[in-house]
């Protein structure tokens, strides 16, 4: 059996060395000019930019783009999940240092330089703090639900205020040769895959490194719907990662799950007392706890900041569905068999 790569071992990197920026792109046709608007400033004659497109629409829009920007160039996804054009964009590169940037995010000022430089002093990984931010209409309340503290669930990627190593940050900076050491991502994580790649990195001897100063806008989804099935599948790779490897599971993980479950159980000894004529006692469960998350929530839109309390029921709405969808997706995958390394689909719906 061997014993896997050492990342303590890799020569230092150069703090010259160029950069490959990787985008996967899926119906980001209208996001990715104010993505690349962000993005371009910072790029040296000698960087790159891969765009890893899905579809049709978000393609064209890359290669309009292309036309007055010599440095960026398109790939196709077919298989449209998050890994895969993760995979492909960063086959198609070359350069020491590979930056993801998602379409939907905003790279700040000194991105580039800072996560680099990070890089050159030792951190396999780096990177900064996801904020999320939206003008108006339900985006608006998501982002202060996912910026107060019952919505970011304390993880460092998204509420650190402290630079230095953590499990995992937000998109992330990599050094291409710690990738190819720990085989790139894998493509089994439709979700939670930079998580799953951290925690390899991290295994392997590296180090993940938070800049929290360097804060990514992100624009969160915009509906109930959508919100939810974000949300399920953060909760379907959380299951995974924990099961491919034990022990990375934290207890504040836990907290959804255990919600889910408490309120499926007095859901069903309301409903099975109602049927058997048991008596109204079998509902108080299912009372005193709806009653006691609503309050919860309640109390979480209040902390969320002035944003939130101008929209206390949307961002109220927007907590119970974040909590609610991730731990019904990772209830939902803790018993399913883990599929393949790649090419399995199973978990890409």
């Amino acid at each position: 059996m061997s014993a896997g790569p050492d990342l303590a071992a890799l020569r230092p990197l150069d703090p010259g060395a160029a950069v490959s920026v990787v985008i996967p792109a899926r119906g980001a046709a209208e996001l990715l000019a104010d993505c690349l608007a962000a993005v371009l400033p910072q790029l040296r004659t000698d960087d790159e930019i891969v765009v890893a497109a899905a579809d049709p629409a978000t393609a064209d829009a890359a290669r309009a783009l292309a036309v007055t920007e010599p440095r960026l160039r398109v790939v196709a996804n077919p298989d449209g999940t998050t890994p895969a054009a993760l995979n492909r964009a960063i086959a198609a590169t070359d350069r020491p240092v590979v930056l993801r940037v998602d379409a939907q995010a905003r790279l700040p000022d000194g991105y580039r330089d800072r996560t680099v430089a990070a890089l050159a002093g030792g951190a396999a990984v780096a990177g900064g703090r996801q904020v999320a931010r939206a003008a108006d209409g339900f985006a608006a309340a998501v982002a202060a639900a996912m910026n107060g503290p019952l919505g970011h669930g304390g993880a460092a990627y998204r509420s650190g205020s402290a630079a230095g190593p953590v499990d995992t940050v937000y998109l992330g900076v990599f050094r291409r040769d710690v990738l190819a050491a720990v085989g790139g991502y894998d493509e089994r994580f439709r979700t939670n895959q930079d998580a799953e790649l951290n925690e390899r990195v991290r295994r392997a001897g590296g180090t993940v490194v938070l800049l929290p100063d360097l804060e990514v806008a992100y624009l969160p989804r915009g509906d109930v719907a959508g919100l939810a099935r974000q949300f399920r599948g953060y909760g379907r790779g959380r299951a995974m990662t924990a099961r491919r490897h034990p022990g990375s599971l934290r207890i504040r993980q836990l907290a959804a799950p255990v919600l889910v479950t408490a309120l499926a159980g007095a859901a069903a000894t309301a409903v099975v007392g109602a049927v058997l004529g048991a008596g109204r006692w079998t509902a108080v469960p299912l009372i005193a706890g709806v009653g006691g998350y609503g309050a919860l929530l309640g109390v979480g839109a209040f902390r969320a900041g002035p944003a939130a309390r101008r929209r206390p029921l949307s961002v109220a709405l927007a907590l119970a569905t974040m909590h609610l969808a991730w731990g019904a997706g990772f209830l939902r995958t803790v018993l399913r068999p883990l599929p393949g390394r790649t090419g399995d689909r199973a978990d890409r719906g």
